[in-house]
């Protein structure tokens, strides 16, 4: 089948195509792209006349490489397959599968004529190991589930109809998440069917592995709280005593541990608080962001939306994919939903809300803390309206036509 192509991506990828002593590393959570991410790679290598003799693709998920499961027997199938003549390419895939990989595709890497791009268990591949012997020699290349521009796109790629209200595709969006492979699925059901898949296959083949989880029954209450607290400022302390108020006994140090297996395999993203005015940090309490939206819906049998915590999630993501970095905010008693900063240290704010038409009220409260700030970065609300408000040079943008048009703030 012909691939979407994911050029947010690929663009951030393709100046390190070549690159011999840098292997490539592509991370993100299970069914987000990252196999798909490696083929359109191989794809346009192949377009730039690369031999397909001099790409190496190996899969560790497939019945063909099952069985290697040592560095002895990874290196043995690459050795095969390696060409004397001009770069070789190899894409590896699930390659926690091999245990001792470092040292095979480092002693590749070290060897020179191979470029190396790999990915796999996000759990292990972000782990100590990793970094221990592999620092300076790697590069990190995070994919996301599909952005709002990016879900549209794919839809018409695959010959769906998109509906012309540009809110109503927006709301199918929030509900039907952003997985690659629910776009070809019909039927809402299915589609969450999918996601609870995808939850399932996170649990044996990224934490169970790695994290001992004694009681399924209080982990699966521990993601539950915070999947649906998601976009609330919460801390370790809270969750233990909410859950203990609700009769469930689970220590806080287990409620850290499976908190950070949640984030380790990447179903939640842990967004730090930094206060304005010390210019400081804040410690304990944090806000999650779900790996995709979906992880709440096919976990819960609510479909009604709740626009503040949602749009903030996508907004995150988004700006995220971007390639800002992301914190929540803090002046006084007031709360800047975000605070970016981009690849060239810039920074910018962000209010974000459904919409500030129906009342005056609702207006001044994003507006005002954006005024509090006082240097010169740029500051943003953003909402749902299309009738736009401008007022002390902040500027008031529409969510849908801002992240199609793929803006950096």
């Amino acid at each position: 089948m012909k691939l979407f192509v994911r050029e947010k991506y690929l663009k951030k990828i393709r100046g390190f195509y070549h690159s011999e002593d840098i292997i490539k590393v592509i991370t993100g959570v299970r069914r987000c792209g990252k196999s798909s991410m490696m083929e359109m790679i191989a794809d346009e290598l192949r377009n730039s006349n690369v031999p397909e003799s001099n790409i190496i693709f190996i899969n560790l998920d497939i019945r063909e490489y099952r069985k290697v499961k040592t560095a002895d027997q990874l290196e043995q199938v690459i050795d095969q397959r390696i060409q004397k003549e001009g770069l070789n390419y190899i894409f590896i895939d699930e390659i926690q599968n091999v245990k001792g990989f470092e040292e095979v595709i480092n002693g590749f890497r070290e060897d020179g004529n191979c470029s190396i791009f790999i990915t796999g268990s996000n759990s292990y591949l972000l782990s100590g190991e990793l970094i221990t012997k592999l620092t300076g020699r790697y590069i990190e290349f995070e994919i996301y589930t599909l952005t709002f521009e990016e879900y549209e796109q794919m839809k018409v790629f695959y010959g769906y109809q998109l509906d012309s209200n540009p809110a109503i595709e927006l709301r199918n969006f929030i509900l039907e998440g952003g997985f690659p492979r629910t776009v070809r699925i019909d039927g809402l059901e299915d589609k969450r069917s999918y996601t609870k898949s995808v939850v399932d296959e996170i649990f044996e083949k990224d934490i169970r592995k790695r994290v001992k989880i004694r009681n399924r029954e209080s982990f699966e209450t521990v993601r539950q709280y915070i999947i649906n607290n998601f976009g609330s400022t919460v801390s370790i302390k809270n969750i233990y005593e909410d859950l203990r108020k609700n009769g469930q006994i689970i220590s806080r140090q287990t409620v850290t541990v499976y908190i950070k297996a949640l984030i380790d395999a990447k179903i939640l993203y842990e967004c730090n608080r930094f206060d304005l005015k010390s210019r400081r940090s804040l410690s304990g309490e944090k806000k999650y962001y779900l790996g995709d939206l979906s992880f709440y819906y096919a976990l819960n049998t609510d479909n009604r939306i709740n626009y503040g915590p949602v749009l903030e999630n996508l907004v995150y993501f988004y700006t995220r994919s971007m390639g800002s970095e992301v914190s929540a905010g803090k002046i006084g008693k007031l709360e800047c939903d975000f605070i970016l900063r981009n690849k060239a240290m810039d920074y910018s704010y962000v209010q974000v809300a459904y919409t500030i038409a129906l009342s005056k009220d609702t207006e001044d409260r994003e507006f005002r803390v954006l005024e509090k700030i006082k240097d010169n970065y740029p500051k943003y609300v953003i909402t749902t309206d299309y009738l736009l408000q401008e007022r002390n040079g902040i500027k008031h943008v529409n969510l849908m036509d801002f992240m199609k048009e793929e803006n950096v703030f």
